[in-house]
């Protein structure tokens, strides 16, 4: 005769074993939802049976039979659950295992029967365990009560930040202060880890990623939504995906982040090594005035012309052009922005963007140079319309001819 525990698990497997599927036809709406609802709980509780057998696989030394450093490792490894995975049976495992682990009196049984499952109690136990050290036996325990019964109507991302403000719940006379603590601490880690990186892959792409503090996430969220709303058609680099409408939010984004950088103002930005922190693009003046050879960036980059000439008109960039014999001609004029009166003049007259049939609003726009600035134009009103980031693409694409018409309105025509 077996282990009763063995017994039971063959029993039910052998039950599952046939083929449950058969008949799925018969079932209702209703019992469906039942069904769901009951397999769910089904393999909540198979799941709680994982987590005690890891932590006590952990106490007989299980992992030794086979060189894993913890029984979570020969649990990854016998089965290719992911370490992660495996070690939040381990943990959950460990804080519910029997009559003396610490969480036994409500997030036991309600792992057991299958009321909370795995990654619910997993955040539980790490939002318990975050409690202060001095609390009460009492507040603790009223603190896992409470904890178990949020977890019939919240998810685990939810139950996440309910952890953070438990003691507030049940005690908010002591849970101000610990929630003023934790959070000045996640902050103080969250500023002390921040790290972005960036590398160029040699294909036009720079690549990156970053880690930063919830605040400034949101902040950064809040700028690029302001660009990356779906209802707007920000241009995109190939000509026929330009008007999409059902980019993805990470394309969204990127193209978001895009006008973000180039919306910046060099004069909000601090001087490094004596200088303003301004790209410089350097071109010939052949390719200024509509050649095709490529600029360089003072970063050590190229861009093609097209692209420098609509950056020398609008963005934070000083235009450095030379002759051919290498005599700076043009470093930019400290008149080159257009003055918030001058966008407000401008504003009332064109009432948004000015190419024809578009109906970007003001504040959606770019305030452009008719005659491009790096060509002697001035920087005024009468010299000047608002275009959408679309259309401002458009008027610097060699792709595009571009006709002034008797409305005042621009109408472009892509070259054949």
């Amino acid at each position: 005769m077996g282990h009763p525990l063995l017994e039971a698990i063959r029993t039910a497997t052998d039950e599952l074993s046939a083929d449950g599927r058969t008949g799925l036809g018969w079932l209702s709406a209703p019992q469906t939802g039942i069904a769901l609802v009951d397999a769910h709980r089904l393999v909540a509780r198979a799941s709680a049976l994982v987590a005690v057998l890891v932590q006590h696989a952990e106490e007989v030394e299980l992992h030794r039979s086979n060189g894993a450093s913890t029984a979570a490792v020969w649990l990854a490894n016998a089965t290719a659950t992911t370490r992660r995975d495996a070690y939040r049976f381990a943990r959950v495992g460990e804080a519910i295992i029997d009559d003396t682990s610490r969480y036994r009196t409500h997030l036991a049984p309600a792992c057991e029967t299958g009321g909370v499952d795995t990654e619910q109690a997993d955040v539980i136990v790490k939002a318990l365990d975050a409690l202060p050290d001095d609390l009460p036996a009492e507040l603790r325990l009223q603190a896992e009560q409470a904890m178990v019964g949020f977890a019939a109507d919240h998810d685990a991302r939810a139950l996440r930040a309910l952890g953070k403000k438990i003691l507030t719940v049940i005690a908010p006379e002591v849970g101000e202060a610990h929630e003023a603590a934790l959070l000045e601490r996640e902050e103080r880690e969250a500023r002390a880890t921040s790290r972005l990186s960036m590398v160029s892959d040699g294909l036009g792409r720079v690549w990156g990623r970053f880690v930063i503090p919830e605040l400034h996430g949101a902040m950064l969220r809040k700028a690029l939504d302001a660009y990356a709303a779906p209802q707007h058609l920000n241009t995109a680099d190939d000509p026929e995906r330009r008007f999409q409408r059902d980019r993805t939010t990470p394309e969204r984004y990127g193209q978001a982040f895009q006008q973000l950088l180039e919306m910046l103002d060099h004069k909000d930005l601090p001087n490094t090594g004596g200088t303003g922190a301004t790209v410089v693009v350097t071109m010939t003046l052949e390719s200024l005035l509509g050649g095709l050879a490529s600029a360089s960036l003072d970063t050590g980059g190229t861009i093609s012309a097209s692209e420098a000439r609509r950056l020398a008109c609008d963005a934070g960039l000083i235009p450095a052009v030379f002759g051919t014999t290498s005599e700076v001609l043009d470093l930019g004029r400290t008149a080159r922005f257009h003055t918030k009166a001058m966008r407000l003049a401008m504003a009332t007259r064109d009432k948004g963007c000015v190419a024809e049939g578009c109906t970007r609003p003001p504040h959606q726009t770019h305030a452009h140079h008719l005659t491009e600035w790096s060509a002697g134009g001035h920087t005024n009103t009468k010299d000047s319309c608002l275009l959408c980031d679309q259309h401002h693409h458009q008027i610097h694409d060699p792709l595009y001819l571009t006709e002034r018409l008797g409305t005042g309105k621009l109408r472009f025509t892509r070259r054949e």
